[in-house]
């Protein structure tokens, strides 16, 4: 996983609460068994008419968001299944880093173990980002996750919260893999270990 440090993009608004699993990657596209090329059916149902044409009036569909990379949202995102196929579809399409004002746990944690940086926010902010983002094109943020902060356009800071484990990991680009090989050598000393009570054993009978 990559190292996760600081990033800046523009601002996708996403003005829909309780998001589920499903609708951000719908079941049918869930037959890839690599990490990758999930993007291209990110929100999928939203983006598109039955015919494959796409939806004019969704937001990643507008010409203005086309390169962006930080989705704003509202609560509860991520709810429903437990699938982590949600956090590929988002991270392949390019969103590193995601703002609500809260996230469904599992989903959380999933964002996390695939370097996308998932900031909660009260909800006043959050609505006074949506209110600047509509009003100002190509609005961006700069997102520092050693600092734990945001900042905006107009030089505004806005602090955020993360656990310090959490944080660490992304940093240090850790995942559950990577968190397991820290701890090689006495892995394999245990199964050194373990090797010799069963040879000792099979000795005995």
């Amino acid at each position: 996983m990559k190292p996760f440090k600081h990033h800046k993009g523009t601002v996708v608004p996403l003005d829909r609460v309780n998001v589920d699993t499903d609708q951000i990657i719908p079941k049918q596209f869930l037959k890839l068994v690599q990490r990758t090329g999930f993007g291209q059916y990110l929100f999928y149902d939203w983006r598109y008419q039955t015919d494959g044409t796409p939806h004019a009036d969704f937001v990643l569909n507008h010409t203005r968001y086309k390169q962006g990379t930080v989705l704003l949202t509202r609560r509860n995102f991520g709810c429903g299944s437990s699938r982590e196929h949600a956090a590929w579809a988002l991270l392949d399409y390019g969103f590193n880093v995601l703002i609500a004002p809260s996230y469904a746990d599992i989903f959380y944690n999933n964002c996390f173990k695939n370097g996308i940086l998932p900031v909660k926010l009260g909800e006043t902010i959050v609505n006074q980002l949506f209110e600047e983002v509509a009003r100002e094109e190509g609005f961006s943020v700069f997102t520092d996750l050693e600092n734990q902060t945001i900042s905006k356009p107009d030089g505004k800071i806005i602090d955020f919260e993360i656990e310090q484990f959490r944080k660490k990991c992304l940093l240090e680009g850790l995942d559950d893999i990577s968190l397991t090989l820290q701890h090689e050598e006495k892995i394999r000393s245990y199964e050194k270990k373990l090797h010799q009570f069963q040879v000792i054993d099979v000795k005995r009978l």
